[in-house]
């Protein structure tokens, strides 16, 4: 890990100060106050044992084979894991550097990343960061103590925005940096270029997984006019894009694309955010915990 910096520019803690800020204000405007442990941990994630179903219980813990063979109702008790640790796996992809309107995604995937993060400070949990760059990865250890969680969050809006010209970059989810034992892993970057290999699986039945990414207007629909000119920094090309039919229809092969691969790497929806450009990543994040924690965990680390 690098030795952390004492010093950060102004940009970084007005940043910081702005999030610390809303996120105060939060429960005062949504009845979230005092519900950020259960939207973390959910209903727990380690099997204890089967009793009888009583009423008011959650029928998604209803234990079917049991239930069959007994004749009566059971459920599955599960316990929470004593201690999680969010780990924040950043990708900070070149291409993350494009906007049509007011925002860059980069700054927009920043700063739910950041909101992550500081949602765990809040919730006491121990959070952690791996922030991964074409020249190299930085790693925050992950830790309990809301001065260094929040010492990654402003290094991350202090962090220049990587070349786009520069080498390649894969954004693979695949990071060669182990997470914590029973971590909640949340990966935020660009749609990976390619469909998960076979060790993806394995390690999504060792580490829940949750993917981010943030989509601009003009990744659904194209350039809104016409003879549009850009670079492109995977391909490190200048490519045109003058809305005819034809092109029309490459843009809607490379979106569906997008949305094949995106749902390969994450099969369930219920572990993927797509955060429009335009919209508050806040209110987005809170929206998509809350959905998540409300419907029935599909996995758990030694399932399947």
């Amino acid at each position: 890990m690098n030795a952390p910096s004492r010093i950060l520019d102004q940009r970084a803690l007005a940043a910081l100060r702005r999030l610390e800020w809303r996120l105060r204000r939060r429960p005062v405007e949504t009845p979230l106050a005092g519900e950020y442990r259960s939207i973390f941990r959910g209903r727990g994630m380690e099997f204890d044992q089967v009793v009888k179903y009583e009423f008011g219980d959650d029928v998604r813990d209803v234990d079917w084979n049991v239930t069959a063979r007994l004749g009566e109702l059971y459920r599955k008790v599960f316990v929470e894991e004593r201690e999680l640790t969010v780990f924040v796996v950043l990708s900070d992809d070149p291409a993350l550097q494009f906007g049509s309107g007011r925002v860059a995604k980069r700054e927009v995937l920043l700063e739910l990343a950041s909101l992550v993060l500081m949602l765990a400070v809040v919730n006491r949990e121990r959070a952690g960061l791996l922030h991964i760059r074409p020249e190299g990865a930085r790693l925050f250890e992950p830790s309990r103590r809301r001065a260094r969680i929040l010492h990654a969050v402003a290094s991350l809006f202090a962090a220049e925005a990587p070349d786009p010209a520069g080498g390649a970059f894969t954004g693979s989810p695949l990071f060669d940096q182990p997470p914590p034992r029973g971590g909640l892993v949340v990966w935020l970057g660009e749609v990976p270029a390619f469909p998960p290999p076979p060790e993806w699986a394995a390690f999504r039945r060792r580490h829940p997984v949750i993917g981010m990414r943030v989509e601009d207007a003009w990744e659904r629909t194209g350039p809104t006019v016409k003879d549009f000119t850009a670079y492109d920094p995977h391909a490190h090309e200048v490519v045109w894009f003058d809305g005819s039919r034809e092109g029309r229809a490459a843009h809607a092969a490379w979106r569906a694309e997008r949305e094949r691969l995106w749902a390969a790497w994450w099969p369930d929806a219920r572990d993927r955010l797509v955060v429009d450009s335009e919209t508050d990543p806040l209110t987005a994040l809170v929206r998509f915990l809350r959905t998540r924690d409300g419907g029935p965990q599909t996995h758990r680390p030694g399932a399947r």
